[in-house]
């Protein structure tokens, strides 16, 4: 009963919506347009899905996490709202995912510069460094703002929004309408587009904008007081150092600043962004009381057939919650992104890196306050008729990332200084400003990429990828050491006739570390226009001799797509963006619809 109060509740709401978007009709005679979509992820298991321990996660017979979502648009007036159902969610998502309900829905007014909405949406400033709130299903992210948002544009070039509200957090206590932390969140972003005001810079292609961000969160104190043992600064009788429990005293109010300038001329594209954060003790850092700071550095210049791109960032200390308790991928407001090639073939993406926004363990066994990210990348195509170009011409692309730990100094568990854990070395006096740029010693992640793509024939195409990958497993995932590969793949495409495509895929994974050598392969069949049927299998060659095969059939029809397949999926991370969750294994079947309209 209580759920269909609810049901009947957002029904009202949106018809009612839906009734002032009728009345508000543009007098050209237009139509409200519906607009939708329903994604259905499920898996019926052959078995429970278990742990690397044995122990038993979920043993439900049907999994799936399904979204249907509605949105209405009309000349002055949005709305819309999203169903979600993931009381039995597929493996590997936190256990507060779990429920069903409506948890976004909003209402956005909208005449000539200015635009209100009401309600739940999503945002972002500059790059995100301080402020980037998204959805991201696969990983199970959703971090809506419920509250209000008002963009304006009052000027050629003046870009302004306000946003407030509180962050979602799963479901918490509302098991229907969504949980959101109790926080409350509010900021601004001013935007200026330089070259909307100087006729010269648009003549000659010059565009500059300048950016301006605040974000600020106001969190109460906590209900359980949180404890830290602390050195005292005096002695013991035996001579030892004194320890005591101490009762911190944590900010109500944590704010964050963002100044960036974009520069765009010809062919030259050039980001300079800094981001600056408060204290803000969380159970991220071990309530460590450092202050955060980011700076992301990016340049590319880009022609035809030839691209070239340089970034650079170092973060410190600027994991931002909504809430300083939770643990996990939830109520992040901030996204630092990743400085490292986004992967889609399956042993490339076999260890991928997650962003380290700075942590810090109580116990000091593991101190990684943030990090220095490096990456380049050239692309250039061979023209056709030349020695390297052949008939049909090549296209090639090199990249290289490169991450590594900040030069910061541990603290001493016999040191004096309160909360702060350890100390960055632009602080500690005679190492100047300097500092800031030193790296530390360790390597978290590298790699280098070599691409090849080549049309051989009219129907034959090929692309060939060479990968040496340098991953720091205790980094990322707590324990494991360093581990090195070699990644060799080929991925060919035959077009057999105008209805049929063949493309297959043979990769292999070589390393001393780990689980040893890996072996993959694919072959996909497409049949025009709508059935496509797909066979793979993931071996591990080294050490447990296990093979982790799949079976899919595919159907397009229209605004439909229907997929149908049997496997087994290997324990491992899934990740987007520098985001990652940990996916169990499991077998069984497999079904996926998805509908927009």
């Amino acid at each position: 009963m209580k759920h269909f109060k609810h049901t009947l509740a957002v029904a009202v709401m949106l018809t009612a919506s839906f009734a002032t978007v009728s009345a508000q009709e543009p007098e050209d005679g237009k139509k409200v347009t519906l607009t939708g979509s329903v994604q259905s992820d499920v898996l019926i298991p052959q078995e429970d899905i278990v742990d690397e321990q044995g122990n038993v996660l979920s043993d439900d017979p049907v999994m799936t996490n399904t979204y249907v979502e509605l949105h209405a648009h009309s000349r002055y007036i949005d709305a819309g709202a999203r169903l979600e159902f993931t009381e039995y969610p597929l493996p590997g998502f936190e256990k507060d995912f779990k429920g069903w309900g409506v948890p976004f829905y909003y209402i956005t007014g909208k005449y000539k510069w200015a635009e209100l909405t009401a309600g739940c949406y999503y945002e972002q400033f500059g790059s995100g460094l301080i402020l980037r709130t998204y959805e991201e299903r696969s990983l199970g992210v959703d971090g809506a703002l419920r509250g209000g948002r008002l963009s304006l544009k009052p000027y050629k070039g003046v870009n302004l929004k306000v946003i407030a509200g509180q962050q979602r957090n799963y479901w918490g206590d509302d098991k229907f309408f969504g949980g959101y932390n109790e926080s409350f969140v509010y900021g601004g972003d001013l935007e200026l587009n330089i070259d909307r005001w100087s006729k010269r810079m648009q003549q000659s292609g010059t565009y500059l904008t300048l950016g301006l961000s605040a974000v600020a969160k106001h969190e109460g104190n906590p209900e359980t007081p949180i404890l830290s043992t602390r050195p005292t600064g005096n002695l013991n009788p035996d001579g030892t150092p004194e320890t005591g429990v101490y009762s911190l005293n944590v900010p109500n109010n944590v704010t964050a600043f963002d100044v960036r300038a974009s520069l765009q001329k010809g062919n030259y594209n050039f980001l300079a962004e800094y981001a600056w954060k408060s204290q803000d003790p969380s159970a991220d850092n071990a309530y460590t009381y450092h202050r955060g700071n980011a700076l992301l550095l990016s340049g590319s210049y880009s022609k035809r057939g030839m691209s070239v791109l340089l970034q650079a960032k170092r973060s410190q200390n600027m994991g931002y919650r909504s809430a300083r308790a939770i643990n996990g991928a939830s109520s992040y407001l901030n996204h630092l992104p990743a400085f490292s090639m986004q992967h889609t073939y399956t042993l490339a993406a076999l260890y991928p890196y997650a962003t380290q926004y700075g942590r810090f363990s109580s116990n000091q066994a593991l101190q990684v306050p943030g990090e220095w990210a490096f990456q380049a990348e050239v692309g250039y195509n061979f023209k056709r008729k030349t020695p390297l170009g052949g008939k049909y011409g090549t296209n090639f692309k090199v990249n290289f990332s490169h991450i590594r730990s900040i030069d910061f100094a541990p603290v001493a568990q016999n040191e004096v200084v309160g909360t702060d854990g350890w100390k960055t070395q632009v602080f500690q006096s005679g190492n100047g400003f300097g500092q800031f740029f030193g790296a530390g010693g360790e390597t978290f992640y590298q790699d280098v990429n070599v691409q090849m793509e080549k049309k051989i024939t009219k129907d034959w195409k090929l692309n060939l990828m060479y990968m040496h990958q340098r991953y720091n497993k205790s980094i990322v995932e707590g324990e494991g050491g360093t581990i090195k590969s070699h990644i060799a793949i080929a991925e060919a495409k035959w077009n057999i006739n105008k209805k049929l495509t063949l493309r297959g895929e043979a990769q292999y994974l070589h390393t001393k570390q780990d689980e040893g050598d890996w072996c993959f392969g694919l072959l996909e069949l497409s049949v025009l226009p709508s059935l496509m049927f797909t066979v793979s299998d993931l071996w591990n060659c080294g050490e447990t001799n296990t093979h982790y095969y799949m079976a899919q059939a595919t159907y397009t029809h229209k605004a439909h797509r229907l997929q149908v397949g049997y496997g087994r999926t290997r324990a491992g991370y899934n990740c987007t963006g520098g985001v990652c969750r940990f996916v169990p294994e499991s077998k069984g079947v497999t079904l996926s619809y998805n509908f927009n309209f």
